[in-house]
């Protein structure tokens, strides 16, 4: 991906869409208990079953320690997934695509993500001075936005509304009860406010909200907790949040196309019922994954070839997996 040319015919506006998830990876006990030496154990019962090798085997163990609040065995490390791609304006005035989309997924800190867009919006055509528009739309995580807006300083910086209207749902049902109209009506309210790019007006209402909800009582706790996240999520993201503008604009509001490459690059291959990866080996795997999804499987192979070849010619040591001969490094010489 580092040494592709920057697509032909690209749009006027940079889209960059940013989005994490955590697949499970292995501790240093289970690598440790995995990596020994096997050990053959008497059989249980003159059976031998699996049943009784199950009991037995448990029973040399132990019982399990209970995980303590907060602890996890899922063990996930952040995979930070970009989805970059550009809309181009139309007949009709509105902005059509996407045009030449790239999945980029990585276990490298967010800085690292964010030098790699920096890079490749600036091969595209947007650089750091670049007079275009470019839009960051992410999921409000303040990581990712500190580092993007300081790779991308004049880039107008987006919090999905999804998020936002998530939080407001289950704000609602603090208030009103679960499947009501009159939840569904209150929160159809606050969400008015949020697409018109009143969010400064929904956060007044919120506190006055909160004002009037009792410090004691039958379930005024869990009312003022709501009240306070949902405050202390949009207050900080006010503007990040101008909804009205950017659909007046028919810029992006949503990170759809970041959450479809997280389910699909991820989640369906690295998050599944049992799995437990090694971030350094997984890596490789995401890589590959970004180069089939980007349909350049085929320049990579072909890219692959020339780096083996290159080394067969300067005579070193290639280990080669392949059905199909190549040539040796003295016929390519010659």
């Amino acid at each position: 991906m580092t040494h592709q040319s920057a697509p032909a015919n690209d749009g006027e506006v940079l889209v960059i869409e940013v989005d994490g998830t955590c697949p499970p990876t292995a501790r240093a006990d289970e690598l440790a208990k995995r990596r020994g030496r096997r050990r053959k154990h008497a059989k249980a019962c003159g059976c031998g079953c699996q049943r009784h090798r199950g009991q037995a085997k448990r029973k040399r163990r132990g019982g399990k320690k209970r995980r303590k609040k907060g602890d996890k065995s899922k063990n996930g490390k952040e995979v930070v997934v970009i989805v970059m791609y550009t809309l181009e304006r139309g007949a009709d005035g509105r902005l059509h695509g996407p045009k030449n989309k790239t999945v980029w997924a990585s276990f490298g800190r967010r800085k690292r993500a964010a030098l790699w867009a920096r890079a490749e919006a600036t091969k595209r055509g947007f650089g750091p001075n670049t007079t275009q528009t470019v839009q960051i739309v992410v999921d409000g995580a303040s990581g990712l936005r500190n580092n993007l807006a300081e790779a991308f300083p004049n880039a107008i910086v987006t919090v999905d509304i999804c998020h936002v209207v998530e939080k407001l749902w289950e704000l609602g049902h603090r208030f009103r009860q679960e499947g009501s109209d009159e939840r569904k009506t209150l929160v159809e309210d606050w969400k008015a406010l949020v697409y018109a790019g009143r969010a400064e007006e929904l956060v007044t209402r919120l506190r006055s909200l909160l004002d009037g909800v009792p410090r004691n009582g039958p379930g005024t706790l869990a009312k003022r907790k709501g009240l306070g996240k949902v405050i202390g999520y949009i207050e900080p993201r006010l503007s990040m949040m101008k909804y009205a503008e950017w659909r007046e604009r028919d810029l992006v509001i949503a990170s759809g196309q970041v959450e479809g490459a997280v389910r699909h690059v991820v989640g369906e291959r690295m998050d599944c019922a049992g799995m437990r990866w090694i971030p350094g080996r997984a890596e490789a795997l995401l890589h590959l994954r970004c180069i089939e999804i980007n349909g350049d499987w085929e320049e990579f192979i072909a890219f692959t070839d020339q780096q083996i070849q290159k080394r067969l010619i300067e005579y070193e040591a290639v280990q080669i997996r392949s059905n199909k001969p190549l040539k040796c490094g003295f016929a390519l010489a010659a």
